[in-house]
């Protein structure tokens, strides 16, 4: 079986049902709309430049950080195919609830954020790892979370990164200005 293109698995992931009703006739835009709680679906073209970045799998384990509307966790999904497993992390109580019941992939699950954690690092490592919410500094938390070969893109002090890890070391490359909500740890 063919693995989808980025394009194809967003098409197959209509951005409607994870929006609001009050911003849904807005889907085509290519900007970013709010999702409530001061909280964005990020704008289609950053999401497709991203998982371009992010080199997705069919069969991949996947922890999509900042989760939101679980669009994004949606399409990693469709990306990975039945046989990956993908996990998304959201700190807003009421999205998590709202993207579980958009998520229509069994294989994708979302969860709420553990008070002072980031990412999932009791279910680690991960193959990739996708952040939507714009860091100060680079998340180490998240690189300890990567497998051997595993990436992650992650936006940081405004601009996007790409971090692949080979044993011990860790490749960063830079790839070019961004505008996201500020990644938060969670705090109860």
């Amino acid at each position: 079986m063919k693995q989808k293109s980025i394009a194809e698995a967003m098409s197959a992931q209509d951005r409607r049902r994870f929006l609001p009703s009050e911003v849904a006739e807005f889907h085509e835009s290519d900007r970013p709309l709010p999702i409530g709680h001061g909280q964005t679906n990020s704008q289609p073209s950053t999401v497709a430049a991203m998982l371009d970045l992010l080199e997705p799998f069919p069969g991949m384990r996947a922890l999509d950080v900042g989760s939101g509307s679980g669009w994004t966790a949606a399409i990693l999904g469709e990306l990975g195919g039945a046989d990956s497993r993908i996990l998304a992390v959201e700190r807003i109580p009421e999205l998590v609830e709202r993207s579980r019941e958009a998520i229509d992939q069994p294989w994708v699950s979302v969860h709420r954020a553990s008070p002072g954690a980031l990412g999932l690092p009791e279910l680690a490592p991960f193959d990739r790892i996708l952040v939507s919410a714009m860091a100060e500094n680079a998340p180490a938390e998240l690189m300890d979370q990567l497998a051997d070969g595993g990436i992650m893109v992650a936006p940081w002090n405004e601009v996007m990164h790409r971090v692949r890890r080979v044993g011990d070391r860790i490749e960063i490359t830079e790839h070019g200005g961004y505008t996201f909500v500020p990644l938060i740890h969670t705090r109860f």
